[in-house]
């Protein structure tokens, strides 16, 4: 893009409309190994994650930190509600 130009939202989006996305929102991490999974996961198996209850979210877009966003009920749905734009230097 020149100088002279300048960047239209809604351009992009036309252009873009149809490639799809992966979204992802990331409740928190663990690490286990193979025996730890296998005696541990199950109907009723209770995992601790990293992240503190009420901590946020992070949202990826093809794996990539683009927001942070907190939990919210939407009637019987669960949804999130975003709270910060992350640049692009974290990850």
């Amino acid at each position: 893009m020149s100088d002279d130009e300048t960047f239209d939202p809604q351009a992009l989006e036309t252009l873009l409309h149809d490639v799809p996305l992966d979204v992802t929102i990331e409740l928190g991490r663990t690490r286990l190994n193979i025996s730890e999974l296998a005696s541990r996961l199950g109907p009723g198996s209770i995992i601790t994650l990293d992240k503190a209850t009420g901590a946020p979210l992070d949202v990826r877009v093809n794996s990539r930190l683009v927001a942070r966003a907190e939990a919210i009920a939407i009637g019987e749905r669960t949804g999130i509600r975003i709270i910060e734009l992350v640049n692009g230097k974290e990850s």
